[in-house]
């Protein structure tokens, strides 16, 4: 069968055999065992459904055992023989170019370059899962080659419910990822729900089709450190940044490191993707020890070198060993997937990976117990090092929070707050999404790389005009984000599909897009995919990261992101997502995403300038209203722009009358 076909059919009639188990890829480590003996029947209910009953008797064995084996019924057999990539959209079948572009985009984030654990499904973050199980990957992508311009398909957590009539200016997919009732929506609900099959964790690009390999947060963690050492008024050249984190998101930092300017130290203990993120080319360096890595730091530091170094092993020898030798640690943050820190997203120190993968599916309580000293060391060693004059920050992994509820020492001295920020708090809330700046992106579905560079050479253009007339205000954004554009392509950023990260205000987002739809109108590109991180100025409603410089009482709350998807999905956008959890965990965070293909018609230019533009003012007309500064400017920029936007404006109270 071609591509094509096999794409078409959907889930076989008659099942393929089944697939040996593949120990070279990097695969989910088991599950704990959280169901009862009769909810495992359920579960296995729940994967028969999508079964012909002449099938069931060889799959109940084959599906039990995975359940037993992996936590998990992950239909392994129903894994397509091709390989998996972003295809050049013309290769999908199908007659809706919009569904083209989805299927072009949920096959980019299960590419195994870019996944994290791809046979399972999971993007990033360790349980990021585009979907639950093969059998709805196979019936969602036959779906969308079905799928005309007058139908839209609902996504309930990977599972794809139907094709339902609607319009052309619908979106052509809504999904949404993990929304249980808030009192059920603890971390063994999401083990509970998602064994039984009924639902899953999206992350925040994994399951809503947007993520970008490490590129989608490279941008924003170069703008992080850079504004960094920025604050403590201390060149990159020859300073140090110690964090910890290889995996889907954490990849970025070395890369972003590089491009400060800086040394950076990421410690990781998985050997698979410290393998994979070398060869890949985003780190430059793995050491195994920390006495060769003690030497290599202190040679990188006379040198003034820019380097990245990967230890192998945990970051806790990193600080613990730093401190005994006295090396001086500049800028310091984690990246650990804590939003999961009982199922793989943090490993105990003094533990090897092999027997804490072990026991993190034999003896979770255990597991839970050696996680937790290793917190409480991880923040002493980090305390230790802020005496002396190290700036951490917490990189919105949920470090602190975790931390915090292990007893460690992290809290400040009115025991309410964190004695330590959160990069949002300090460098890219007052910085960037206050003023509307944020994670826009786009990819080039023709999968050509000379549609990315035509693109980037665009938005370049684009963002220089914008410059000359720029408030001083913005005016760092704008140069930070030109000097982005211009090293692009020799930074090497692309992994996966064809694809760019540039932060961007709504007028920079909107004026670069258009730009876009008019080259592709005149057949200088292939059709683009415009998208963002969830992790934006109006998307995300998460008190410890996103929303943490919010200081009216309302980051507990989640109207903007609902607002957000609820507005998307009626002013244009393609496809728009909803997800309980992202990256600092499920029960912590409602995150809202979109994706819109530009086609090069008048109705995507319609479209494009009406969506983007609430996309972005609706988070900032949030963070007006708590009396954000920086935010107040905006929309009132925003309101001068634009004569139909009318947006209530706070007065501000003189302290002393309190």
């Amino acid at each position: 069968m071609t591509f094509k076909e096999q794409i078409q059919q959907g889930i076989p009639s008659i099942l393929p055999p089944k697939q040996a188990y593949d120990p070279a890829i990097n695969h989910a480590p088991k599950r704990k065992e959280i169901l009862s003996a009769e909810e495992k029947k359920l579960a296995l209910k729940n994967a028969l459904r999508y079964f012909d009953p002449k099938h069931h008797a060889e799959l109940i064995p084959e599906f039990s055992e995975e359940l037993e084996t992996y936590g998990r019924i992950y239909m392994y057999r129903l894994r397509p023989e091709y390989k998996m990539y972003a295809r050049p959209i013309e290769e999908y079948p199908g007659k809706s170019l919009q569904a083209k572009a989805i299927m072009h985009m949920i096959q980019n984030n299960l590419d195994y370059a870019v996944a994290q654990h791809p046979h399972e499904l999971i993007t990033y973050g360790g349980n990021g899962a585009v979907f639950q199980n093969w059998a709805q990957y196979l019936l969602t992508m036959q779906y969308l080659s079905e799928m005309t311009d007058e139908q839209t398909l609902t996504m309930y957590s990977g599972h794809p419910m139907g094709l339902f009539p609607s319009h052309k200016e619908a979106p052509r997919v809504v999904v949404t990822n993990g929304m249980v009732i808030p009192n059920y929506s603890k971390p063994d609900d999401w083990e509970k729900m998602n064994a039984l099959g009924v639902s899953q964790y999206g992350q925040m690009t994994a399951g809503s089709y947007m993520y970008i390999g490490p590129q989608g947060i490279v941008h924003g963690t170069t703008i992080t450190v850079l504004n960094g050492f920025r604050k403590i008024k201390q060149n990159p050249a020859g300073s140090l940044f110690v964090t910890s984190g290889l995996g889907g998101m954490s990849g970025a930092q070395p890369k972003a490191g590089n491009i400060a300017g800086c040394i950076t130290v990421c410690a990781e203990v998985n050997p698979k993707i410290t393998k994979i993120r070398h060869e890949q080319g985003w780190i430059n360096e793995v050491v195994t020890s920390t006495d060769e890595l003690v030497a290599r730091v202190a040679s990188a530091k006379a040198n003034k070198e820019t380097v990245s170094i990967a230890y192998l092993g945990n970051v806790v020898d990193v600080w613990e060993r730093f401190d005994q030798e006295n090396i001086k640690i500049d800028l310091g943050s984690d990246q650990t997937s804590l939003h999961n820190p009982w199922a793989g997203g943090y490993y105990p120190v003094e533990i090897s990976f092999e027997d804490a993968n072990k026991m993190m599916a034999e003896n979770p309580e255990l597991f839970k117990e050696k996680v937790q000293e290793t917190l409480r060391r991880h923040a002493d060693a980090i305390n230790k090092h802020t005496a002396k004059g190290t700036y951490f920050f917490d990189y919105g992994n949920a470090f602190l929070l975790e931390a915090s509820r292990a007893g460690a020492d992290v809290m400040a001295a009115n025991k309410i707050d964190f004695k330590y920020p959160s990069y949002v708090q300090d460098i890219m809330g007052p910085m960037c999404f206050d003023y509307g700046f944020g994670p826009f992106r786009w990819v080039c579905t023709s999968g050509n790389p000379e549609d990315l560079l035509k693109t980037d050479t665009i938005a370049c253009e684009v963002l220089e005009k914008m410059a000359e007339t720029a408030p001083d205000e913005i005016q760092q954004q704008m140069q930070d984000n030109i000097k982005w554009i211009k090293g692009a392509q020799e930074n090497k950023l692309v992994v996966g599909s064809q694809a760019r990260i540039l932060y961007a205000d709504a007028e920079g987002r909107i004026k670069i897009a258009e730009a876009f739809n008019q080259a592709i109108a005149k057949g200088e590109i292939g059709a683009v995919v415009l998208g963002r991180d969830h992790h934006d100025v109006s998307g995300t409603d998460s008190p410890y990261r996103e929303t943490s410089n919010i200081y009216d009482g309302s980051r507990f709350t989640a109207d903007m992101a609902i607002h957000n998807v609820i507005g998307d999905s009626f002013r244009g956008a393609t496809w728009v997502s909803i997800h309980n959890g992202g990256g600092v965990g499920w029960g912590e965070v409602i995150n809202g995403g979109f994706g819109m293909v530009l086609d090069g018609s008048t109705e995507a230019s319609k479209r494009l300038a009406s969506m983007l533009f609430w996309d972005v003012n609706n988070g900032i007309s949030r963070r007006s209203w708590a009396r954000n500064q920086g935010a107040v400017f905006a929309i009132k920029r925003a309101m001068e722009i634009q004569p139909l936007l009318k947006v209530t404006l706070p007065n501000m109270v003189d302290e002393s009358l309190l």
